[in-house]
């Protein structure tokens, strides 16, 4: 039986010069292999890290316009919406509900206020005490005026007696017919007479005047009683609480029958005709910021343009109200208090070099960048310009065409040299 063939095999020794040869051959072989693996190897010998590719996002420098701009969040809300308040302590009765559509000069409460009712019928009962007071007042202006001219009328018929009686002297004076003593008395006797007559008439113009400023004092206490009865009156019809303008009731901040104090709310009426938006803006945006800027609103699918109007000066929780009026006609279909998204349009640069936003911005404070080059991320120092939400102005650093990696870098632990695996 034959087990194998060991016993029929036999070692059979290669020549020498094909042995040395095989050598040189794999010599050669393992110095090429040894080769292309330093080439392979080469960007890993100076790199601190390795990352894939599928992590990053890559954009390209170049050459644009850009535009500044914020995005920010707002809501709708109602350019006119009065809130109207109760000008007396007072019952209510409300005459509406929240949510109702009112017009101007509806009524929307009634205030029961007994003071107020009381206070104008104590001025209308002044204000007829007065006119009273003023018709008397004329007729007795009238009547002292009568008797002040009957005075000066009298004084005047004695002067003229007086001076009859001194012509009939002076006729029969000439002849000696009367003692000159007689005629003497006749001249001091018209004398008199004049002097009476004339301080009568001085006594009767004066009386005129005396009375005309009493009954111009009872006028002026007419007239100001008559605008104390308007503003009590005013108060009064202020208890009827009427709409300012078109809209429909927002809240109501008191129950009906409830009894308020002055000056206290009843309700918010919101005007739909007239709206606009006000926005949230981050303080560190409100020095570039002035009325007249131009804004983009979000409105679901819709897009609407407006205008800056109103800028708050008073900084809340790190943030700035500004209200922004829409262009022409407002959209269809808005709502009070309404979420929305807006975009602030701050400035536009022509020409500049634009890097694509991503959060190599915030890292570091922006003055470093990772520009790729042949599977090689390198650590380069630049410095930004103007940002916007989409992009960047790259001052220095970067050049048109760069491979820059703008997302992705927070695992490169601020390596000088980061290689890319694809």
């Amino acid at each position: 039986m034959i087990r194998d063939t060991s016993s029929q095999d036999a070692t059979i020794s290669a020549p020498p010069a094909q042995k040395a040869r095989r050598r040189i051959v794999a010599a050669v072989v393992a110095l090429g292999a040894l080769g292309g693996l330093a080439l392979l190897l080469s960007p890993w010998r100076t790199s601190e890290h390795a990352v894939s590719a599928a992590r990053l996002r890559v954009a390209e420098v170049t050459r644009g316009t850009l535009v500044r701009d914020a995005s920010v969040n707002g809501r709708v809300v109602a350019a006119v919406s009065p809130t109207l308040y109760a000008t007396a302590p007072a019952t209510v009765t409300l005459q509406v509900a929240a949510g109702d559509t009112v017009k101007k000069g509806q009524v929307l409460a009634l205030l029961e206020s007994p003071d107020l009712s009381d206070a104008l019928k104590r001025e209308q009962s002044s204000y007829q005490q007065l006119e009273a007071e003023v018709a008397r007042q004329r007729i007795l202006a009238k009547k002292q005026k009568l008797l002040a001219q009957r005075e000066a009328d009298t004084a005047e018929i004695d002067r003229l007696s007086a001076q009859r009686t001194l012509e009939r002297y002076d006729s029969v004076a000439r002849e000696g017919i009367i003692a000159k003593i007689d005629y003497q008395k006749a001249k001091d006797a018209l004398n008199s007479a004049g002097i009476r007559a004339r301080h009568a008439s001085q006594a009767a113009a004066l009386e005129g005047d005396d009375v005309g400023l009493a009954l111009q004092t009872k006028v002026a206490e007419l007239d100001r009683q008559r605008l104390s009865m308007a503003n009590a009156q005013r108060r009064v019809d202020e208890l009827s609480v009427r709409a300012p303008v078109d809209g429909f009731i927002g809240t109501l901040s008191v129950q009906n029958r409830s009894v308020v104090a002055a000056n206290a709310a009843l309700m918010t009426l919101v005007d739909l005709s007239r709206l606009e938006v006000e926005l949230e803006v981050p303080e560190t945006y409100v020095d570039d910021m002035g009325l007249g800027m131009s804004a983009e609103i979000a409105l679901g699918n819709v897009t609407a343009s407006g205008k800056l109007s109103a800028l708050s000066p008073e900084v809340v929780k790190n943030q700035v109200l500004a209200r922004v009026r829409f262009d022409g006609a407002q959209p269809k279909g808005l709502r009070q208090s309404q979420r929305v998204s807006a975009r602030l349009l701050i400035e536009e640069k022509r020409d500049v070099i634009l890097l694509p936003r991503g959060p190599f911005v915030e890292s570091e404070g922006g003055r470093f960048a990772y520009v790729l080059a042949d599977g090689v991320a390198v650590r380069t120092p630049i410095k930004l310009g103007a940002t916007s939400v989409t992009s960047v102005e790259i001052l220095a650093g970067l050049k048109t065409g760069d491979k820059v990696v703008v997302a992705g870098t927070d695992t490169f632990a601020n390596a000088a040299r980061v290689s890319i695996n694809n």
